[in-house]
């Protein structure tokens, strides 16, 4: 079969089309024919070689997709990676029918990024009517999932985006606001902020939080967390949660089919949408990630095999 594989870090180029052998699975595990490959932004990180928990190369990347198995399309995550390739190896805990109607592309645009979103939005913070939610990064594919879950809550949301034309994609959405990274902390009052982007977007959002506010800490496309001193949030009443999608899945994936199942319904109600935003044939994997990491992407993008 074909895949994309990943043999040293670095540029996109390092994304290489190769002929490998079929994945054996594991006790317990299926195939599914690929269909769509969604990416994220951990794809980007682990190709650039700054990812905390790297796998080891050689590694064909792509943790979530959309395909058929036994005759069925199925949305599904892959057992850590192997998703940018014409079959992959899935824990049959993972995989759900798509909804019907639902394209393969929406399909592996699904789960990481409402998962993301959903879980924090409900378990960590406290969101309904009167609440207002900030979602930084808004036309990504957390972020996009943020705005459709936050207003589903009953929030009221104020969007973030580097571009007039990625915040009026936030407008079109259902954020009421949408400001530029230079603006926001001080045009915004927040009660929970949904941060995928870090650096220094994550400390001027601490100054946007009310009393007992809480910020959510996703991603660091933006860079590294800045340290947070303990004195600040005892002061101003404020809170910051981190939350990390594949550690709360090894360790707690009760609370993970939870959610899981709780989305899903949400998709089928026809409450929430998945958005592609572009598609790349599995061979321009390279020109795919070049999208995500110069910004120009809206949505999900994903690689169809």
């Amino acid at each position: 079969m074909k895949a994309i594989v990943l043999s040293e870090p670095g540029g996109p180029e390092r994304l290489v089309l190769e002929e490998v052998d079929e994945p054996e699975p594991a006790e317990g595990e299926a195939l599914v024919r690929v269909r769509a490959a969604g990416i994220n932004y951990a794809d980007v990180l682990i190709r650039q070689g700054s990812y905390p928990q790297a796998p080891e190369l050689p590694y064909v990347p792509g943790t979530e997709l959309a395909g058929e198995l036994d005759g069925q399309r199925v949305m599904a995550f892959t057992r850590g990676g192997g998703g940018y390739a014409q079959v992959a190896a899935v824990d049959p805990r993972w995989v759900e029918p798509l909804p019907e109607g639902a394209s393969f592309a929406e399909g592996a645009s699904f789960l990481t990024t409402f998962l993301t979103a959903w879980l924090p939005l409900t378990r960590q913070a406290r969101v309904g009517e009167g609440t207002t939610v900030l979602v930084h990064a808004a036309a990504g594919g957390v972020g996009s999932a943020a705005i459709q879950l936050a207003r589903h809550l009953g929030a009221r949301v104020v969007a973030t985006a580097s571009s007039e034309e990625k915040r009026a994609f936030a407008l079109e959405l259902g954020a009421e606001e949408a400001w530029s990274y230079d603006e926001f902390a001080e045009r915004v009052r927040a009660d929970v902020v949904v941060d995928p982007v870090g650096g220094d977007v994550f400390s001027g959002s601490l100054k946007t939080l009310r009393p007992l506010g809480v910020l959510i800490a996703i991603g660091f496309a933006g860079g590294l967390w800045q340290e947070v001193d303990p004195a600040v949030l005892v002061g101003r009443n404020i809170g910051v949660h981190g939350f990390y999608l594949g550690r709360l899945m090894a360790r707690s994936p009760e609370i993970v089919r939870e959610g899981f199942d709780e989305v899903v319904a949400l998709w089928r109600e026809g409450a929430v949408r998945p958005l592609v935003g572009a598609e790349y044939r599995l061979e321009e994997a390279a020109e795919a990630h070049r999208l995500i990491e110069e910004r120009r992407s809206t949505g999900k993008v994903v690689l169809v095999p």
